[in-house]
């Protein structure tokens, strides 16, 4: 490896120095690749091995790649979902001393999936629809920070599964800008069309190709990140004007947020000469309000929709089992007793299937499926068997490679006994839960 090879690091590891460096990235050998599906780029793509985690690797300028380092981590301090930054790999030269490309290094997103690997075959409206709904919800969190994404589309943005819905990342920052200041509206209407023009003309492209269900409008599609997009940053920063009898209105306000999985650190609040009239607005709004709630009672670090869907699991088992007042130690029961046992359960060589959280919610919903089908409230030892039989067992692993189209699956009812847990320290049988 050439003695001038420059690496600029968030953190170091050794392992870096051991990849071939010195071999332009499309002539890698086998052994330093990792096959996964990856979403269209501009730039050549590979993804390989780095001290037992997946690493992306993009060949870029140095100017361009140093550039997309610091926005990365511009973009972590913010708290605002993106894909990881690990290193920037500069002054490469080939054996005959011959400049390369440099190169930008990230963490790969686990259990994340392009939009092309949600489905085999043909992809349904429904989950275009959610796609959508998640890359408006990022296009707005990204905005709140101040940040200008220039290339909004579904290929440069990865998705992870969230309790039915998808959460949106990041993973393309190389033409975005960060306004500390703010953006104006002609920069968020610019993002914004953008977004609406590459979606339409992905899903156009998956129409030519044969994988988009019959009957589904494109162009529709697209349209429906900008009505998703504008109704989200409406209700985070409209104001709202009310008499002065009714103040529970702000309460109200703070409560639609909280649902929307947003928090606000400040609010303006106004009252007219008279006193007649009250307006308010949101100041600081912070996304996460669901996923900081269940960190703190858990320690579980989950998508928002799942986050919600594990706390409302808690709630009802806070309601109909716990015979505890304290919310802190509510959780904990809940967590020893319901959601551990759960994930558990499930055999080794199935958990890169899912995420833990996501296979909770899935085990949730096939409980109503089958509690329906039975008119009566099935057991839990009895629904995780059928899951993992009828369900989890015919997925692919999501962890490294991507998954299968997302439609609603049949949900037989099997009541095979579940195999013991080895765990000796367990000291509650989940299988007596109910």
């Amino acid at each position: 490896m050439p003695d001038a090879l420059s690496i600029t690091a968030s953190a170091v590891d050794p392992a870096l120095l051991s990849l071939p460096w010195s071999t332009p990235l499309g002539e890698w050998p086998s052994s330093a690749i990792v096959s996964l599906p990856k979403g269209l780029s501009r730039h050549l793509v590979r993804f390989s091995s780095l001290s037992g985690r997946v690493v992306a690797i993009k060949e870029t300028t140095e100017q361009m790649a140093r550039r997309e380092y610091d926005m990365l981590g511009n973009l972590a301090r913010l708290d605002a979902p993106c894909v990881e930054r690990v290193a920037v790999i500069a002054k490469r030269t080939d054996a005959a001393g011959e400049p390369l490309p440099a190169a930008l290094v990230t963490a790969h997103l686990k259990f994340s999936l392009p939009y092309r690997a949600l489905f085999t075959q043909v992809l349904r409206p429904d989950t275009a629809t959610r796609l959508v709904d998640a890359l408006a919800a990022l296009l707005v969190r990204l905005h709140n920070v101040g940040f200008f994404w220039g290339d909004v589309s579904l290929s440069n943005t990865l998705f992870r599964r969230d309790a039915g819905a998808f959460a949106a990342y990041l993973v393309d920052a190389e033409t975005g800008e960060l306004h500390e200041a703010g953006l104006t509206r002609g920069q968020r209407e610019h993002d914004l069309d953008v977004a609406r023009t590459n979606i339409a003309g992905e899903i156009m492209d998956l129409e030519a190709g044969g994988r988009l269900e019959g009957g589904v409008d494109a162009v529709a599609i697209a349209d429906g990140i900008v009505s998703s997009y504008h109704s989200l940053w409406a209700a985070l920063t409209d104001a709202q004007t009310f008499t002065a009898s009714e103040s529970w209105r702000i309460t109200e306000r703070v409560r639609h947020l909280n649902d929307l999985g947003f928090d606000i650190g400040e609010m303006s609040i106004e009252q007219a000469p008279d006193g007649t009239k009250v307006s308010i607005q949101p100041k600081v709004v912070d996304a996460g309000h669901h996923q900081r709630r269940l960190i703190r009672l858990t320690g579980l670090d989950v998508e928002e929709n799942q986050a919600r869907r594990l706390l409302n699991d808690m709630d009802e088992f806070r309601a109909r089992v716990s015979r505890l007042d304290d919310e802190e130690m509510v959780a904990h029961e809940w967590l020893t007793r319901v959601f551990e046992p759960v994930v558990r359960a499930i055999p080794w060589d199935l958990r890169a299937k899912l995420e833990p959280a996501e296979v909770f919610h899935q085990v949730l919903e096939h409980r109503w499926y089958m509690s329906q089908a039975q008119g009566k409230s099935a057991p839990l030892a009895e629904v995780l068997s059928s899951y993992i039989d009828t369900v989890l067992r015919h997925r692919r692993d999501e962890a490294t490679v991507m998954g299968p189209p997302t439609e609603t699956m049949a949900l037989p009812v099997i009541t095979a006994e579940l195999p013991v847990q080895d765990d000796e320290d367990d000291e509650v049988d989940w299988r007596d839960l109910v």
